[in-house]
């Protein structure tokens, strides 16, 4: 019986591709040729966010349980990922803004802000803003606010600092999660003898800043990608667009970590 259903495994169906290319549907009459690229794009999007928080889950587990190499190379994996998100980015910028306005209006009401993977995202790496998920269906809403409920990364990191040794406040390290952290002399003193005294520690830094620097690079190319495609207008959905992606740039998600850099 086993020897029958391996013979029946076949590329295509583990992978499901019959119903993966189904699943592009094209709104406009024709249909216009950009939207299937536009599709294609998010919706592999999607699937790079549920890898990251795939991710991301493993990197807190193996931080909190001490495995340092584990740990690295799942964070290393992260930033790698971020890398992709951006360069596909070039292949959005391919598109001009005719061609994104010929099939736009037939977009409604949706837009990226819905995304609730990313919101997902965002919440691991420590943003606690409640509004984030208020437009989001109810599902997709209570697991943002379960991942806004929990530890971050971050927090994940500053225990995996203080199990080898290093001296991170009980106050920290016990508080209120829903909230958001703090930067902390006390965590920059400790981060700095870390730095200098524990290889193996300070490397695990140093792929939390590449992550946080991957995030910042998205960030900033998303902002030139939408301005480059509709300029200042309204973004979908009623979004402000460009200037709202605007204010979240160099808003670093690990700010101990950067604010040491003048220190060494």
């Amino acid at each position: 019986m086993t020897e029958n259903n391996d013979a029946a495994l076949t590329y295509s169906n583990y992978l499901k591709v019959d119903e993966l290319l189904d699943l592009q549907k094209p709104l406009s009459s024709g249909p216009e040729h950009d939207e299937l690229l536009f599709i294609v794009i998010h919706q592999t999007y999607e699937l790079w966010f549920k890898q990251l928080i795939h991710e991301f889950i493993a990197a807190q587990r193996a931080l909190e349980n001490g495995e340092t190499h584990y740990a690295l190379g799942l964070l290393g994996r992260i930033r790698t990922i971020l890398k992709i998100c951006v360069a596909q980015i070039d292949i959005l910028e391919t598109m001009t803004p005719l061609q994104f306005n010929s099939f736009r209006d037939r977009l409604g009401a949706s837009s990226g802000f819905q995304s609730a993977q990313f919101r997902e995202v965002e919440a691991i790496l420590g943003r606690r803003d409640p509004k984030t998920a208020s437009h989001l269906l109810a599902h997709d809403k209570t697991r943002v606010e379960k991942l806004m409920s929990g530890p971050s990364i971050w927090d994940s990191a500053l225990k995996y600092f203080s199990g080898r040794g290093f001296d991170i406040p009980k106050n920290i390290l016990e508080r209120d999660f829903t909230k958001s952290y703090a930067p902390s002399t006390q965590v920059q003193d400790s981060l700095l003898k870390l730095h200098r005294n524990d290889p193996e520690a300070s490397m695990i830094c140093e792929r939390l800043v590449d992550i946080d620097e991957g995030l910042q690079e998205w960030r900033y190319r998303h902002v030139k990608m939408v301005e480059r495609t509709i300029g200042q207008k309204i973004g979908t959905g009623g979004s402000s667009g460009a200037k709202y992606l605007a204010s979240t740039l160099f808003n670093p998600v690990f700010p101990d970590l950067w604010e040491i850099r003048s220190q060494f």
